[in-house]
């Protein structure tokens, strides 16, 4: 009975399609295989980001020997053939032979996760390369890898295969320098686009300098014909840093607040000021590893301000008895300020390491920044009151603001449902599937209206340009009666109550005239976006609608061109189009007369330009270029713009956002040499200027 239980079981399971499931079903991967697995485990993704991640491992070795005092100089190298090489005077890997796993220590390290220096307390005493995967990683995604170490008066050398070495390691010759340099070409078969940004790793590389006092970082690109290069060099620290991040912008206060202390036997180094303005550039650093998304040191950095600002606040009588301390944020808005710490065994959530989680680095920064923070402001009167001013405008403008956006909210809901009236809503309430079109004008907005998708597209028309938000408070924002359209139709709210999940639609979609005006009212709008709405961007919800330039016919063919280039190859195409169709012409004409002469009906004239092969050679393709939306009727902006099947739109990402901070800076605030300099350096490559 057993044994017909369990037949009756197999057949069962054959019936469903299962495939067997027993021991011999149990994968074990060994050495580096689970790497090359799974790679986005271990560095986050097989795109660009984690492209760039291999670098970083392999520098941030580099600078763990800086940090410990033994590296003083880095060279990091891009070569022709996608290669990298990396280059420290550290102590070198070590090449004796490793008595657990009997292979050389560099091979060990080289090809066995979990394995180096960074887990023995007396090798390193802090390190950003924490998890031992880091060099390990890169060679398994690694077409190949070279290791070349100098220590103890020898030179050595390694290659590798994605990740399997060709020969143990093997003495070149006699060296009185110390070091190593790791050459490596990223596999093709784990990533799909190879090709590295040089900004990217010069601003990775600048970043290292000023986190690192006294450490030289060199950084060559020789892919070109003529070699670039940079070098880095910082005593300041994060106080040079904080100076570089302010660079151009109108300060608050002259002297910039520094302390760098040992605390719990974690060092804290810290500096800020403020500017006049209305965003904050907080940049946050565990043992040299940015953290994006915060952690205990920032969460610390953050109460010891707002503890201290207080404080000082009342003490001096700025603040009365009665009155509210001022919040976190108040004490933020123009702050610019790196918080950089260095723990012996942080830790860190993932391999990616985005956010510290230490519990002790939050008291050890709150208290050497709060103690260093009143003794600044006791000895800078001056400072602090103009720090104290800031905040307290800033109080003062927040109070205002969630005066002005509760108004819009209660408006909002009064007018039914918190819909402005000119906007044209979808049918769906599914955010999924709905899209939002913001128009340029009344006309265009009553065309796509016409043409547009009932049941799944929405249609928000603009009148003139919205309110340049890059300076203005959210008081002063939302008094515009456009944008106060835009913050209802979204659905999400903003400042405080801004919620993501309340989006209303999941395609927002910004259609606007092909020429400069459109343009600056599509500038207007990303800048809106990105200052107050960047969750919206960051989730790829935004796209700006690519209308055509130019509509093309030749007979009863129409074509759409989206480039003058694409005009072209059109303009082309129906020319030779034109003869081969005046020959069909001809020889229907002539099948028709034969026909006519047989005692057949008369032939009857189908031509519009006159009978046979002469009239039909004449025909020309006619042009109209749209200069706005409005000039097209809705059935043409259906198919060309708006239908899913056909359109071209353009998705906004961010891939860096400090660099997308700097040049809305630049292009939308209110420093106009930088501006008219940023013009003059790039007039020469400028595309699709209206003239």
């Amino acid at each position: 009975m057993p044994e017909k239980k369990a037949k009756k079981t197999d057949d069962k399971d054959a019936a469903k399609g299962n495939a067997s499931y027993g021991a011999e079903n149990i994968i074990i991967l060994e050495g580096l295989e689970p790497v090359r697995k799974r790679p986005g485990m271990y560095i986050g993704t097989t795109g660009l980001d984690g492209l760039h991640h291999l670098i970083w491992e392999v520098v941030d070795n580099a600078i763990d020997e800086a940090m410990a005092g033994y590296a003083k100089n880095i060279t990091v190298e891009l070569l022709p053939g996608n290669r990298v090489s990396v280059t420290d005077d550290g102590r070198g890997i070590p090449v004796d032979i490793h008595a657990q796993t009997k292979k050389s220590a560099l091979e060990t390290v080289l090809t066995t996760l979990h394995a180096g220096g960074k887990f023995e307390s007396g090798s390193y005493k802090v390190s950003s390369g924490l998890h031992g995967v880091g060099v390990s990683v890169v060679n398994a995604l690694s077409e190949t890898m070279k290791v070349e170490v100098e220590r103890g008066g020898g030179a050595y050398v390694q290659e590798y295969k994605r990740g399997k070495p060709d020969y143990k390691v093997k003495k070149t010759g006699a060296s009185k320098k110390t070091g190593t340099k790791v050459t490596f070409s990223p596999d093709p078969q784990i990533f799909p686009e190879i090709e590295f940004n040089d900004r990217k790793i010069f601003d990775r590389l600048r970043q290292q300098a000023y986190l690192t006092k006294g450490i030289r970082i060199n950084f060559f690109d020789r892919r070109p014909e003529v070699p670039i290069f940079y070098g880095f060099y910082f005593e300041g620290g994060v106080l040079s840093f904080v100076k570089y991040l302010a660079q151009k912008k109108n300060r608050i206060h002259d002297d910039i607040f520094y302390v760098e202390k040992e605390q719990q036997k974690i060092n804290v180094e810290a500096a800020f000021l403020y500017i006049d303005d209305t965003k904050v550039q907080e940049m946050s650093f565990a043992n040299n590893i940015y953290t994006p998304d915060g952690g205990t040191h920032l969460t610390g950095f953050r109460s010891a301000l707002t503890r201290s600002l207080n404080t000082y606040a009342r003490a001096e009588g700025y603040l009365k008895e009665k009155e509210e301390n001022l919040t976190s944020d108040d004490m933020r808005e123009g702050l610019v300020a790196i918080i950089s710490v260095k723990v012996g065994d942080p830790q860190f959530e993932g391999q990616t390491k985005n956010r510290l989680g230490t519990v002790e680095a939050r008291t050890a920064t709150e208290s050497v920044v709060n103690e260093a923070l009143k003794e600044f402001l006791e000895k800078h009167p001056a400072e602090a009151k103009a720090i104290i001013a800031k905040v307290l405008l800033t109080a003062k403008a927040r109070l205002a603001a969630k005066a002005a956006r509760e108004t819009v909210l209660r408006k909002g809901a009064f007018e039914g449902l918190t819909l402005p009236g000119k906007l044209a809503d979808c049918i769906s309430k599914n955010a999924g599937e709905s899209e939002l079109f913001i128009v340029e004008g009344d006309s265009a907005g009553g065309t796509a209206k016409q043409g547009r998708n009932r049941h799944t597209q929405a249609i928000l028309p603009l009148r003139g340009k919205i309110l340049n938000v890059e300076r203005a408070r959210l008081d002063k924002m939302l008094a515009n009666t456009e944008i106060r359209a835009l913050v209802v139709a979204i659905g999400t709210a903003i400042g405080d109550e801004f919620s993501l999940e309340k989006l209303r639609y999941h395609k927002i979609v910004i259609m606007t005239d092909a020429d400069v005006d459109g343009a600056h009212i599509r500038t207007l709008l990303l800048t809106l976006f990105y200052r107050h709405f960047k969750q919206v961007v960051e989730g790829g919800y935004i796209y700006i609608a690519q209308p055509p330039l130019y509509r093309i016919q030749l007979g009863k063919t129409v074509r759409y061109a989206f480039s003058d280039a694409e005009k072209d190859k059109i303009m082309e195409e129906m020319a030779k189009m034109a003869p081969a169709k005046a020959a069909s012409k001809a020889a229907a004409k002539k099948k028709e007369a034969a026909a006519t002469e047989d005692g057949g009906e008369e032939a009857v004239e189908t031509t519009e330009e006159g009978t046979g092969e002469a009239a039909g050679s004449k025909r020309t393709p006619s042009i109209q270029r749209y200069k706005g939306l409005g000039e097209m009727n809705a059935i043409q902006l259906w198919e060309t713009t708006m239908d899913p099947e056909h359109r071209l739109m353009k998705q906004v990402t961010v891939d860096d956002a400090e660099a997308a901070d700097k040049f809305f800076d630049i292009l939308m605030g209110d420093d106009v040499p930088a501006r008219k300099n940023f013009i003059q350096m790039h007039a020469a490559t400028v595309q699709n200027l209206d003239v």
